[in-house]
């Protein structure tokens, strides 16, 4: 049992408040009725014309320095225009105003009833800032401010918040025309909005009132310092990643950061900046744990007749369990960008804690009748949502745990970003995955492993020429190749300095392995001196008078069309005089080298 495991474990769980200093998101709006005293019904996405009248009718904005109200544009550039002078007609802006405050709420970890009073609307036109500064609590029961932004065109003009040492910056335009974005912040948080570059930046403000004692933002610093102290001290001999369940259900469709719910929210958010701090990576997946076996009728039973349609699961009790696959899935990384990840199987040492999924109740349960000889039988699956984090250091040992599934797509990723840079620090992780590829290399085999001549090429495009030896010296020439595989092993070839390359062609051609895939990689290779490994596979040739079963060696010489033409075109090339030899060779063993099958074709 792993103690950093179960200390993990118990610092989130002491974490059941969901919320933070600050909120934000997006929301479609559907014609808000907005109507401006001295201006009339406001058109949205908002025209230019109608900012130019918004800001005729409306005042310079204000702001409060100690005790007093002052205007000074090297502060404040902003035009205002009162709520009194600011209507919405329908019923339509009152649900999404609900709707807004609700998400609100949730977010910043306010329980009980909140309203939204409407205090002014801002109209930022280009050059329009306000630096930072903290609200005022301007009526009785005010813990927060909430911005909207309604849909209009311009550039610039981010919300930047900053409270306990942190700090985000919130570009608040909507994506869509009939898109709002909006922003909730408590009172004591410093705040300030940068420079309107052009356009026009529409703004509703609302005072957030809660009736009794004054909400706070959670504040969770101990157990985040706690947290990311347990995780610097992540030894070797822990589990290689920790998965912590959530407590929500989530589909893939609804699993991020940004839509984790209650405290699956809270803990997500220490668990995040603590890791950032302790130099760890930190990923939701979705856990996936499906078993099959045995099944047992129960007391229950009764006998099934020609009208009974489908099973009847109270018939039947799980028995043995034979077989068990654990995966984790659906990555998502805080930032929603790409984690480049597949599915990874995980065992349960890795759980915090231990017994996480001691009383899991399955999320799906089928029962089969016994038929024939087959016993009645079970297959259930288990699925839930949970943090997975690691140390940066463990990133590719843990891919490395879903086999070539995993690190091929992996390595082909990272190919592609760096190219043949290898001052990339993505090549250098390239060059370290592809070692543990390598490491584990499956040659046990007598088919060759599908991902060989992708491996190959993720090589070629890092122009990896040290892995490429390495790989075509111990595995190729080992003879783990297929002839799909017979470009990339020529191209492989094409990128080692020519004397290298002309002696692995030759341990190629001379090793084991398939010969029809060796005749392939010979006919595509070029750029290098070929004629001791053409002289290799041409000592192969089965003798004319030899004692062996013909069968057995065109199952092994992969005869085809394709064969010999590659030889023929390829020693036509190499070495014309060799051809001779060889063509005796073919002509002699006419079992072999069919005539109508091979030859003619």
């Amino acid at each position: 049992m792993s103690s950093l495991a179960t200390e993990f474990a118990l610092l989130l769980d002491g974490i059941d408040r969901a919320g933070d200093f600050h909120t934000s998101g997006t929301c479609e709006i559907l014609a808000p009725g907005l109507e401006v005293e001295g201006v009339g019904t406001v058109a949205l996405p908002l025209l230019p014309i109608q900012a130019d009248q918004l800001i005729a009718v409306a005042d310079q904005a204000p702001y409060g320095r100690g005790d007093e109200t002052v205007i000074d544009t090297q502060v404040r550039r902003t035009w205002q225009i009162g709520a009194d002078k600011v209507t919405f007609r329908g019923k339509n802006w009152a649900r999404t105003l609900e709707g807004i405050v609700t998400r609100v709420a949730e977010g910043l970890g306010v329980t009980g009833p909140v309203t939204a009073d409407l205090y002014k609307l801002l109209v930022y036109d280009a050059g329009g800032f306000f630096l930072e500064h903290r609200d005022t609590e301007k009526t009785e029961g005010m813990f927060g401010t909430l911005v909207i932004v309604l849909p209009s065109t311009y550039d610039g003009g981010e919300l930047v918040l900053r409270h306990a040492g942190r700090e985000v910056v919130l570009d608040l335009r909507g994506s869509d025309p009939s898109e709002a974005g909006f922003a909730a912040f408590y009172a004591d948080c410093r705040h300030e909005v940068l420079p309107v570059t052009s356009g026009c930046r529409l703004t509703l403000i609302y005072n957030l009132l809660r009736q009794g004692r004054r909400p706070e933002p959670p504040a969770y610093d101990g157990e985040q310092d706690r947290l990311a102290a347990l995780l610097a001290g992540w030894g070797e001999d822990d589990p290689l990643k920790l998965i912590y369940p959530l407590e929500h259900a989530y589909t893939p469709a609804a699993l991020s950061f940004d839509t984790l719910k209650g405290a699956d929210a809270a803990r997500a958010a220490v668990v995040v900046r603590a890791a950032e701090c302790a130099g760890c990576d930190v990923h939701l997946a979705l856990v996936t744990i499906e078993e099959s076996g045995s099944a047992e009728y129960s007391g229950t039973y009764r006998r099934r007749y020609r009208y009974d349609d489908g099973n009847d699961d109270d018939e039947f009790e799980v028995g043995e369990v034979f077989d068990r696959a654990e995966t984790l899935s659906d990555w998502r990384r805080p930032d929603e960008s790409d984690a480049g990840l597949g599915p990874l199987p995980f065992d349960e040492t890795e759980l915090a804690p231990p017994d996480a999924f001691d009383d899991l109740d399955p999320s799906e349960q089928s029962f089969h009748e016994a038929t024939g000889n087959e016993g009645a039988s079970f297959e259930r699956t288990y699925r839930v949502a949970a943090l997975v984090l690691w140390p940066s250091r463990h990133r590719l040992a843990v891919i490395d745990q879903g086999g070539l599934a995993a690190t091929m797509p992996a390595l082909a990723r990272l190919a592609d970003i760096c190219g043949g840079d290898r001052t990339s620090p993505h090549w250098a992780e390239a060059h370290d995955l592809s070692r543990l590829m390598l490491a584990n290399w499956p040659t046990n085999s007598w088919r060759p492993a599908d991902e060989t001549g992708p491996f190959l090429d993720a090589l070629v495009r890092m122009d990896d020429g040290e892995r490429i030896d390495t790989v075509l010296a111990k595995v190729i020439a080992a003879g783990h190749f297929s002839v799909e595989d017979a470009d990339a092993v020529a191209r492989a070839l094409g990128r080692l300095p020519p004397e290298r390359a002309r002696d692995l062609a030759a341990e190629v051609m001379a090793g084991p392995g398939a010969f029809g895939a060796r005749v392939a990689v010979l006919a595509r290779c070029n750029g290098f001196d070929l004629r001791a490994a053409a002289a290799r596979l041409a000592q192969l040739l089965p003798e004319e008078e030899a004692d062996d079963d013909p069968w057995e060696l065109e199952e092994w010489m992969g005869m085809a069309p394709s064969v010999a033409v590659d030889l023929v075109s390829a020693l036509t090339r190499i070495d014309p005089a060799l051809l001779e030899t060889v063509l005796d060779s073919i002509l002699a063993r006419l079992d072999i080298w069919d005539m109508d099958r091979v030859l003619i074709p």
